[in-house]
């Protein structure tokens, strides 16, 4: 009798407020469509982690099919790897050289990782727990994970539940920092687009250099950049479209989707309600919210040097961060609802896309540095 009510009987207060955040996690992904792709598989995984006897991760000695898929995907750092391939056969460059000066925005809005990393050492985390923390402020899922999976492993659940969630709510991040840092006069900047397109042999010829420059500055980097770069020299080849294609469509959506659900089955209640967890959340938030201001404040800067007709509209220094395209489309939004017709599209992706490469540039300085700093 005892076993027929075993899921009755192993009810726990913990087990309900996840319960609660899963259940949150799926309301702000159907409600207000908050990157419905990542939230809605990370918030059902989160509830099913949390059912009784835990079934689906563990259970009298065998694993679970979500456990499966956490040491097949995401501690081996299959996953990350997977995603960068997809995320790189999406990513258009020609914006970027079309806006050369637009790299400097993507370093600057990387201000919150070191930020975050110092504030995580004073609070008593050892320097690569720190680093692995900060790294959240990437707003880059792979890279936060790929980090912690070195450095962090015992923190890798939160780590990555906070930097895909705050990736998902950069909606609701971005405009009211924007909004406290800048007048109404700045975000009605207008922009001028510039129409020159950029050569064929450029797109090319980026990937494999970028590639090359990361392996011999940066070694321990190659798995990111490589495999962002090769998935963008598949799209720029323009002889194997269909393999594009299939990056950018069924690989994105069937690794999101197992990445996603995986990432929510790393929030088992045990391990997620602690002080630790909820300082690495808080941490999480603070460093997108330094990124963001980080960018911002940059492009105060550089405005200050411009003149009238060419300043840039500090908007654009959010993209600067690596949510890539969902900060750009926010930027574009903010842009309209301030004055209708501002198109600052174009000029937010080439930040964006900076954003992108500033991050992966800022998780390969900190896997060769810190362990050096470390010891």
């Amino acid at each position: 009798m005892q076993d027929v009510f075993i899921g009755f009987t192993s009810l726990t207060w913990e087990m309900l407020v996840m319960y609660a955040v899963g259940g949150l996690l799926i309301w702000l992904a159907i409600a207000k469509e908050y990157e419905p792709m990542l939230l809605l598989p990370i918030g059902f995984g989160a509830i099913l982690v949390n059912l009784p006897l835990s079934v689906v991760w563990e259970h009298e000695g065998s694993a679970g099919f979500l456990k499966i898929l956490y040491d097949g995907g995401i501690a081996n750092e299959l996953f990350p790897i997977l995603i960068f391939i997809a995320i790189g056969a999406m990513i258009d460059f020609g914006p970027l050289f079309k806006n050369p000066m637009m790299i400097f925005y993507g370093a600057a809005a990387q201000f919150g990782i070191f930020a975050t990393m110092m504030i995580a050492a004073l609070l008593g985390f050892d320097l690569k727990t720190a680093a692995s923390i900060g790294i959240i402020g990437a707003a880059d899922g792979p890279t936060a994970i790929y980090v912690a999976n070195k450095f962090a492993r015992a923190y890798l659940g939160p780590i990555s539940v906070a930097a895909y969630s705050y990736m998902s709510l950069v909606p609701m991040i971005q405009p009211p920092v924007i909004r406290a840092l800048t007048t109404k006069k700045e975000r009605t900047i207008h922009m001028q687009l510039h129409e020159k397109q950029s050569p064929r042999w450029l797109k090319i010829l980026f990937p494999i250099v970028v590639t090359m420059t990361a392996g011999i500055v940066a070694p321990i980097s190659v798995p990111l950049v490589g495999s962002l770069m090769f998935g963008n020299l598949i799209r720029e080849s323009g002889v194997v479209e269909r393999l594009s294609k299939t990056a950018q469509n069924e690989l994105a959506y069937l690794v999101t989707l197992l990445l996603g659900i995986t990432i929510g089955a790393s929030m088992r209640a045990e391990q997620f309600l602690n002080l630790q967890t909820l300082l690495i959340l808080a941490m999480g938030l603070l460093a997108f919210v330094f990124d963001t201001a980080g960018g911002v404040l940059f492009a105060k800067l550089i405005n200050l040097f411009l003149p009238e007709n060419r300043k840039i509209n500090p908007m654009i220094g959010a993209c600067g961060i690596s949510a890539f395209p969902m900060s750009a489309r926010v930027i574009q939004k903010m842009a309209q609802e301030e004055e209708k017709g501002n198109i600052i599209l174009m000029q937010a992706i080439s930040a964006n896309v900076s954003g992108q490469l500033g991050s992966i540039i800022a998780g390969g300085m900190v896997l060769a540095l810190v362990p050096l700093l470390a010891h």
